[in-house]
């Protein structure tokens, strides 16, 4: 590495140690890295096509508001998101204030009481807890006479189709399946995996309705799950598909009927997909979609650095440095909190935004224990930007995602390496 370079990572603070050994790494990573550009052209080529099929205008970015009728932007981003991801319908909002709303719409529009919702991969994500039921909340489906059944995962990860057999019943409308590991230590579940769950379930009871929380996987495979028998797919675009400028939204995209239903929720019943002013921010949605294939390969090879920097060091890492990548989310366990902590301030002292800032950990809505959360992002709470976040409990593991840049990324991975070294809990010289 140049001197001129060396230089301006240590006018961030980074040791001339720490630069050496994440180099180190680095130039072993070069065929992981092209396979994931690779990737990324193919879906980039994708959404381009979705966009020229869909004869996008810059006419598309003008502003509504009020009743939003007749938005023609927000009408064919909807169409350009449902040829992106292979559904036949798509509901795309920045009324879908984020990842879990936009979950919460497709439930409670798709489950009636008496229904049951099964998860086949384990307890969802943690907000989610309230919405089903599983926690008390005002509001929840469980308040509304939808019952909940789960099915975890067997010791080795996989699927346990014999209890999955048992647990849906003639109640069973809908089944949830998680595609990231959320706050556990899991692996996520690839597309081809989810296609085969889909499968045994649909021969067991062909009506029942598979929805998946695409969050953090959307664009880091070449087929996303609507491409092998989900009937909806939901998202947030403060994640992958925002490509970092969207601002604020949620997408569901996947059969008509399903999102029909989805739309009369988020509305109310008789105006559905009618209303919904996108007030200026059709552009930003469109751009962001434009630029995630490439913003996600940046985010991807963040998350591989990472991997490889921590289990070079000893600590458990999923998925490990090697394995196939199906979301962007890097876990690492430190077995302390303190570990969590320091990992998240280095992230946080990476940051373009709001670098001088050190989190700590805070009791947060929806969760069930203290998180903190490492974010200095342009939008608050994007995760497709530079972030970490983990709760502070046993096995203390923190979750890594986003970086809009690869270069971003880096520095991040190696800030967090500073930090840990500088208080005592990473030794160099093992």
């Amino acid at each position: 590495m140049n001197t001129e370079m060396e230089t301006m990572y240590e006018s961030l603070g980074i040791s001339k140690k720490v630069l050496e050994f994440g180099a180190q790494i680095e130039e072993h990573l070069k065929e992981r890295f092209e396979e994931i550009d690779k990737r990324a052209e193919f879906n980039q080529m994708k959404v381009i096509k979705a966009m020229q099929d869909n004869r996008v205008s810059d006419i598309h970015f003008a502003a509504t508001t009020g009743y939003g009728y007749n938005d023609l932007g927000r009408d064919t981003l909807e169409a350009v998101y449902a040829s992106a991801f292979h559904g036949e319908s798509a509901l795309v909002r920045p009324q879908l204030t984020c990842g879990t709303h936009a979950l919460a719409v497709a439930l409670a529009s798709n489950l009636r009481p008496g229904d049951e919702l099964l998860s086949p991969v384990g307890k969802p994500y943690d907000t989610l807890e309230e919405v089903i039921g599983i926690r008390d909340s005002i509001g929840s489906l469980k308040e509304y006479g939808v019952s909940y059944r789960q099915v975890d995962l067997l010791p080795d990860g996989s699927f346990d189709f014999e209890n999955i057999r048992k647990a849906i019943n003639e109640k069973t409308k809908l089944v949830t399946i998680q595609r990231s590991k959320g706050y556990a230590t899991r692996p996520t579940l690839s597309v081809a995996r989810i296609g085969e769950l889909i499968s045994f379930i649909k021969s067991i009871k062909p009506e029942v309705i598979c929805m998946v929380d695409n969050c953090y996987g959307e664009f880091v495979e070449t087929i996303e799950p609507t491409d092998v028998g989900a009937d909806m797919i939901v998202g947030s675009l403060i994640k992958n598909p925002g490509g970092g400028l969207a601002p604020i939204g949620g997408y569901i995209v996947g059969r008509k009927d399903c999102i029909e239903r989805a739309a009369y929720r988020l509305s109310a019943p008789g105006l559905g997909k009618e209303v919904g002013a996108s007030l200026g921010l059709n552009q930003s949605f469109y751009q962001g979609f434009f630029l995630a294939p490439t913003v996600v390969a940046g985010a991807l090879k963040g998350a591989v650095f990472a991997a490889n920097i921590y289990e070079k060091l000893g600590f458990d890492v999923i998925p490990n440095g090697t394995e196939s990548r199906h979301d962007i989310i890097q876990a690492i366990t430190f077995g302390k909190p303190e570990g969590v902590i320091a990992f998240c301030q280095g992230i946080q002292a990476a940051a373009p935004v709001d670098s001088y800032v050190a989190p700590e950990p805070w009791d947060m809505p929806g969760y069930d224990a203290p998180v903190i959360m490492a974010a200095g992002a342009f939008v608050q709470g994007s995760s497709i930007e530079l972030s970490a976040d983990g709760p502070i409990k046993p096995p203390y593991a923190v979750y890594f995602q986003g970086g809009l840049t690869w270069y971003h990324a880096k520095l991040g991975i190696l800030m967090s390496l500073q930090k840990l070294v500088d208080a005592g809990m990473v030794d160099m010289l093992k």
